[in-house]
């Protein structure tokens, strides 16, 4: 099978893209759910 130089570019960029976009998804840090908030706490202020 022989490949063009589109095809190989095209399979290039997706491949550059998608490993660009799990290393960056990597280094986000932080609670993954909304932290309820204690009611009697507000009603002291």
């Amino acid at each position: 099978m022989k490949w063009c130089r589109a095809e190989l570019a095209l399979y290039l960029i997706i491949t550059v893209l998608g490993f660009g976009s799990m290393l960056t998804a990597c280094g986000q840090k932080g609670p993954l759910y909304l932290p309820k908030e204690n009611i009697s706490s507000q009603q002291t202020k």
